[in-house]
């Protein structure tokens, strides 16, 4: 399958992440982020892009589905001209009433096709956009109807209490690892479930093995691995909101330095790859952060999106990906071209807050 058949074969005409579910701490450190870099991002929900922009680098962030542009650019109309505590309250964080009146008023500040697809959406405007996403969807259903048949209210609590590393791992074992908990699980993110409800099933199509099982290993073993009580991606699973964490962007000193580096974001409606030839010019770029793309083409593909990104890199230029159920490195043709950096990439995926993923991937042009 190549680029262009994801395309055609996956949907992109309605958001399907509305935050990303990928830790930025990582990719600030991959990718050294810093005023005079320049960064190549998948869009997705702009999360990770606002990152490494709030650190000083120019952003370029390219998304195929022009739902998850318009997300994009929405968030950071939001962010450019609202006060910190607006913001949170329009985009869905805090609570608020007036959000429809906030959207026109913002609506002047985005492109024509962002304001008629939001406009064609009134009601995730009113909910805030932070939970238009599918996936959020979903994992909102699981929070709200699987859990409780897991664990009574204090049990599902207690699991982001403050604990030192032998306590979380007690609580796991002893408190939280019941046969109920991982029969449940697995099922609601068995590859069919979760294809139909919360990703595309297209994204599985190069997938070996049972999904459900393995989702419950990595969980498992941050569960009773990872400080828990400010993970924003398990507060948002328990809770259906950030409550007690949020997203790095949204976080008082990163916000205000996002806020005046909005300017150096730019998106682009295409394909990754078509970024980079159109964007990448004579500067090219110093780092690429590429999220999972990987996972849903074949080999061949991989390796010409690959040699096609490689183009707009400049020397010195570094690779950052995650894997979650495909395994993907740069390809061997490629390897004078390219060194992995498993040196950085795996302490850094040891602290992985986003907890889905089998892999960090570092990878360094010479």
């Amino acid at each position: 399958m190549s680029a262009d058949d994801i395309r055609r074969r996956a949907r992109f005409d309605r958001v399907r992440y509305a935050n990303v579910w990928e830790d930025p701490g990582l990719l600030r450190v991959a990718l050294e982020p810093a005023p005079g870099r320049r960064i190549l991002s998948i869009a997705s929900a702009g999360d990770n892009a606002f990152a490494l922009l709030a650190d000083g680098a120019e952003v370029v962030a390219a998304d195929v589905s022009p739902a998850q542009i318009a997300l994009v650019e929405l968030k950071a109309a939001a962010v450019s001209a609202l006060p910190r505590d607006e913001a949170l309250a329009f985009l869905g964080v805090r609570p608020a009433r007036n959000r429809a009146e906030r959207f026109e008023a913002l609506a002047e500040r985005i492109s024509l096709s962002a304001r008629d697809f939001w406009r064609r959406r009134p009601q995730a405007i009113v909910r805030g956009v932070i939970h238009d996403g599918r996936f959020e969807r979903y994992l909102r259903a699981f929070g709200r109807w699987v859990l409780p048949l897991v664990h009574g209210r204090s049990v599902r609590e207690a699991l982001m209490a403050p604990r030192t590393a032998e306590e979380r791992a007690a609580f796991y074992d002893r408190v939280w690892n019941n046969r109920r908990w991982r029969w449940l699980f697995r099922l609601a993110m068995s590859r069919a479930l979760l294809g139909r409800g919360g990703r595309d099933p297209e994204f599985f199509r190069y997938v070996e093995g049972p999904v459900g099982a393995r989702l419950l290993e990595r969980v498992g073993r941050a569960l009773r691995t990872l400080p828990l009580d400010e993970n924003p991606w398990l507060d948002y699973i328990l809770h259906g909101n950030f409550t007690r964490a949020l997203p790095y962007y949204l976080r008082p000193a990163p916000f205000e330095r996002l806020r005046t580096r909005i300017a150096g974001l730019t998106l682009h409606l295409g394909s990754i790859e078509e970024a980079a030839a159109l964007h990448g010019g004579s500067a090219g770029f110093d780092g690429f952060n590429l999220s999972d793309i990987f996972e849903y083409l074949d080999p061949p593909s991989c390796a010409g999106l690959y040699a096609d990104l490689l183009r707009a890199a400049k020397p010195g230029a570094r690779f950052a990906y995650w894997n979650m159920l495909a395994p993907r490195r740069a390809p061997p043709a490629l390897a004078a071209r390219v060194r992995p950096r498993e040196d950085l990439a795996q302490p850094l995926f040891e602290r992985d807050g986003a907890f889905f993923y089998s892999a960090f991937v570092a990878e360094e042009c010479p």
